[in-house]
């Protein structure tokens, strides 16, 4: 029996390598592209014959030869001038060997919050300009008041942060690194202010949302959402108010002369924020590991299995998906990839070719490292 099954697969590997091969001849044949008229004859013989199988068998052959016909040649892809291809290649080659010290960067919030941190970690010496919204930090980007920006994304116990992916639908920019930070929350109110006494904590939704275990012992105490972590602590410093308080980093505690009433209260030790560093020009620097992108799909059948086939096909580890509405279109989406692969490795460049195909939208984020 083991025979048998070795001479079946090697029958299908040889069928399989035909069928690409006749592809080919009938694609050069009609000039690179398949008349719809033999495409449309195809997909019907292709359901005559899974009509011919039992039920548990039949709906695979559909997607299996859906599968097939997505298939390309490995050759390898040139990256012309002009096409995405070759600016990433462009890129690659007049992007500066070393990562930037000494740069003017956007964030949101003011000073303590832990997008300075996520500065301060990813650049040596940074002139850091703050901003009221996330917004405004793109359009900082896009405008050139700032080269760079730094903005969270996702966080490990609370998620995405869903009004940044909506944002970067709307704005032009690049990511060049990212950083995984730990994220530490602390109590924080003005000195000789006792824990009994408060009446209201303020915060971001993303803080409280990550230290509800530690706020629900809190009876009576109402919590109050606020632009951001270090924004509240400024504000409770700035306060006539003793019975208030904020859900803030350690480094509030310095800027704003705040004492902690409880230290570390996150719902989990490991809470990490991931941040990313975005710029208006393309940079992809030495050791670029990571690719993100935004695919608008086919509102249809199978259209996303299409894409995942091809991270699958070329061995692409998927990192992150994301999925966000898209304004003024009902139940359709925006989604978000993440993938693991070098820049430098060819697979990159056709896989950027290959999707070109089969997304309505296709938009290449960057390629970059992500600091841990």
């Amino acid at each position: 029996m083991e025979n048998k099954i070795d001479q079946i697969d090697e029958a299908i590997v040889k069928l399989l390598y035909d069928r690409v091969k006749a592809v080919e001849e009938a694609e050069e044949e009609n000039k690179g592209k398949l008349p719809i008229e033999m495409l449309r004859e195809r997909k019907n013989k292709i359901m005559e014959l899974a009509n011919q199988y039992p039920d548990d068998i039949r709906d695979y052959i559909p997607v299996i030869m859906n599968l097939l016909n997505e298939m390309r040649d490995t050759k390898e892809i040139k990256a012309e001038k002009g096409t995405l291809s070759g600016k990433i290649e462009r890129s690659k080659n007049e992007t500066a060997k070393l990562f930037p010290d000494f740069v003017t960067v956007a964030c949101q919030g003011t000073e303590g919050a832990n997008s300075q941190i996520a500065c301060d970690r990813i650049f040596r010496n940074s002139n850091i300009m703050f901003f009221d919204r996330f917004g405004a930090v793109f359009s900082a980007i896009e405008k050139g008041l700032c080269k760079y920006g730094v903005i969270p994304v996702e966080n490990s116990y609370a998620g995405t942060v869903n009004s940044v992916y909506d944002l970067m639908m709307k704005h032009n920019f690049y990511i060049v690194r990212s950083i995984r930070l730990k994220i530490v929350h602390n109590l924080l109110a003005k000195p000789g202010t006792s824990i009994e006494n408060i009446k209201e904590i303020y915060s971001h939704e993303q803080a409280i949302s990550q230290c509800s275990e530690f706020l629900s012992t809190l009876k009576g105490v109402k919590i109050i959402p606020f632009e951001n972590t270090a924004q509240a602590a400024k504000m409770v410093a700035e306060s006539d108010r003793d019975d208030i308080a904020a859900l803030a980093s350690d480094l509030c505690i310095k800027y704003y002369g705040l004492k902690p009433l409880a230290s570390s209260v996150q719902n989990k030790d490991n809470n990490y924020t991931r941040f990313i560093c975005i710029s208006k020009d393309l940079e992809i620097y030495p050791g670029a590991d990571r690719t993100s992108m935004m695919l608008v799909l086919p509102h249809e059948y199978g259209s996303l299995y299409k894409v995942l086939s091809k991270f699958h096909m070329l061995g692409i580890n998927l990192l992150k998906l994301e999925s966000r509405p898209l304004p003024n279109k009902e139940f359709e989406f925006m989604f978000y990839f993440d993938i693991e692969i070098p820049a430098d490795s060819p697979k990159l460049l056709q896989l950027m070719n290959e999707l070109n195909e089969v997304c309505d939208t296709f938009t290449y984020l960057g390629s970059y490292h992500e600091i841990i």
